[in-house]
């Protein structure tokens, strides 16, 4: 096992003035580096920065020689307030640029993380490896299956790093129980139940209204066809928007149903059914507040996920989580860096404790503190001392499941799939869902 309290207490001691950590010198321009990057480190921009996107400009400022250069987001009042606070950690200040296409002319720097709204990651990451740069994409990867393949084969062809915000891939316990998973601790695993579950209020009914003076909405939206501004849509609530979000299956679904898909050994399903709907309030959300999503796999396995954004009753005693069954017990894993594992008789056989604060309804960062390794993998990979823990292959396949939750829910019915690719079989109408329409000139080409 990692040792993770140590690393930890190296996180949150990043902040301390004089802080100095030396780290593996030698590693040339030739992983990624701009000619121009001195001492190993590793210059970064952030896209996007006024939630998510702020609390990783911060995490990655305090990561050991690693420089947030630019700040991108197309709000000046959150340009400028992003601007200071890096100021503020740092000593120096970034540069605010509004126009991802004018950021990504810059030469001096590595790479790029994006927790712009979910419409904007695949096509501002496919852009940014085009420019040479490597790449942290909030997930969900991609507003579509479509964006997804491609940011895969832009991935490729431009070979440079792209790690999806897939955390627990980085989390020394969740590794470990999945290793043991593996290995036949519950013996042969058939089956898992992933939830999430919020206390999310009403949007309401927004009403068309000019455009704050600050906002620049036509750079916003972006690669979206163009829409009217509204005044429950920005800063959060277009998650609930198809034109732009990807609903709470997505905004969640994708950390359970990832750790699902890596414990039980599968790539895509052969059959996908939905159910749910906008039910605790009518108002102008779009995507399902409530909603369950079965999948079958061809190695004879299956799995559930359960998302209630506006009832937050727990499950196992955690607001999300993992449940694995297998033929000789059962491990539940209540979505931080702790698990329990039973025997067939439910008798409880082993449990491994981590203290670290966690927090289930916290929309910015749930496991603050273990985010940062995720984060701290991204850097050292750039250096070439360590290998993505969440890359984009696997990432596309964890973002393509609650996809095709989405798409069985809006069509109605039971989806066949390929198994070697996940595409839907005999379903034209579904298949229009694969991927979307753009703005004239925002098409995500590679």
């Amino acid at each position: 096992m990692h040792s993770i309290n140590n690393r930890r207490e190296f996180i949150r001691n990043l902040s301390l003035a004089g802080t100095s950590v030396l780290l593996a010198p030698g590693i040339s321009a030739a992983a990624g580096f701009f000619s121009g990057s001195p001492n190993n480190k590793v210059v970064l921009a952030i896209m996007g920065t006024h939630s998510r996107g702020m609390f990783l400009a911060k995490t990655f400022a305090k990561l050991p020689n690693v420089e947030i250069a630019y700040i991108c987001d197309p709000d000046a009042k959150v340009l400028e307030n992003s601007v200071a606070e890096i100021e503020k950690i740092t000593g120096k200040r970034p540069q605010g640029i509004p126009d991802i296409r004018k950021l990504l002319e810059k030469k001096d720097f590595d790479g790029l993380a994006i927790a712009a709204p979910d419409h904007w990651h695949a096509p501002a990451a496919i852009m940014a490896l085009q420019a040479g740069k490597h790449v942290y994409v909030e997930k969900p990867c991609s507003h579509n299956p479509r964006e997804g393949e491609l940011l895969v084969e832009a991935s490729a062809r431009y070979k440079f790093k792209v790690q999806m915000g897939s955390q627990r891939r980085t989390f020394s316990n969740v590794k470990e129980m999945i290793s043991k998973l593996h290995s036949g601790v519950i013996g042969r695993v058939y089956f898992a139940r992933g939830w999430y579950v919020n206390n999310r209020k009403s949007i309401g009914k927004g009403t068309i209204i000019p455009v704050p003076s600050h906002l620049d909405f036509n750079l916003w939206q972006g690669p979206a066809p163009r829409m009217d501004y509204r005044s429950n849509l920005v800063h959060y609530n277009w998650h609930w928007f198809w034109n732009w979000g990807t609903g709470e299956a997505l905004n969640n679904g994708t950390h359970e149903l990832d750790v699902i898909r890596w414990g039980l050994g599968v790539d895509f399903p052969t059959q996908v059914v939905s159910a749910g709907g906008r039910y605790a309030f009518q108002d102008d959300w779009e995507t399902p507040d409530t909603q369950t999503i079965t999948y079958n796999f061809p190695n004879n396995t299956a799995c559930t996920w359960e998302g209630r954004s506006c009832n937050n009753y727990n499950s196992e005693g955690s607001g999300r989580g993992v449940v694995f069954y297998g033929e000789k017990g059962t491990i539940v894993y209540p979505g931080s860096n702790s698990y329990k594992i039973f025997d067939a008789g439910n008798k409880l056989v082993s449990e491994v404790k981590d203290n670290t604060p966690y927090d289930a309804n916290n929309t910015v960062s749930p496991t603050e503190l273990l985010d940062g390794l995720h984060m701290q993998n991204f850097a050292e990979a750039i250096r070439g001392n360590e290998q993505i823990n969440a890359p984009i292959t696997e990432g596309h396949k964890s973002t393509l499941l609650p996809q095709l939750g989405n798409i069985a829910y809006r069509v109605g019915r039971v989806l066949k799939c390929d198994p070697s690719n996940g595409h839907i079989i005999d379903d034209k109408e579904a298949m229009k869902l694969w991927s979307r329409e753009y703005e004239k000139g925002w098409a995500p080409k590679i």
